[in-house]
């Protein structure tokens, strides 16, 4: 028997019952906390400037392990992917765009949009693989066990 725990927060927020919500707004978040850091850090630190590469390592690395967290939790979903991964890009973008309206350079290269379509278009390459992926799965299960 299953016991579920109804956490205090929760009840009022029927939205994150779906798992790929939940995972999308977790992942977003935690993108857009390291991504506002990573900013701060590179503009506010100047001690750090000699370790910028370094700096920059550790950031980009971080930002590809929350990034990963929906393509890992869905692999076998494809659906629930996408989903989760647009949801999570949506709230990167938009803290993009809001840290584009601090820092002036930050939007000279790319623009919210383009981060925003770059994501999207990794995220469906991503969902496409693992939707074949499972399609072929299942062919070939279901042909074995005949």
């Amino acid at each position: 028997m299953s016991v579920r725990v109804e956490l205090p927060g929760y009840g009022k927020l029927g939205v994150f019952e779906n798992a790929a919500i939940r995972t999308g707004v977790y992942s977003g978040l935690g993108l857009s906390i390291v991504f506002t850091v990573w900013v701060f850090v590179a503009n506010r630190v100047p001690a750090l400037e000699s370790l910028a590469f370094e700096r920059n390592l550790i950031g980009a690395a971080a930002l590809g392990l929350f990034a990963a967290v929906p393509v890992l939790r869905f692999l076998r979903f494809p659906g629930h992917l996408l989903a989760s991964s647009l949801i999570s890009w949506t709230i990167f973008a938009i803290t993009y765009r809001v840290l584009c309206m601090r820092f002036d350079g930050l939007a000279v290269r790319y623009g919210a949009a383009h981060i925003f379509a770059l994501g999207a278009v990794l995220y469906l390459i991503l969902a496409t693989v693992s939707w074949l992926g499972t399609a072929i799965w299942k062919a070939l299960t279901s042909h074995t066990s005949h």
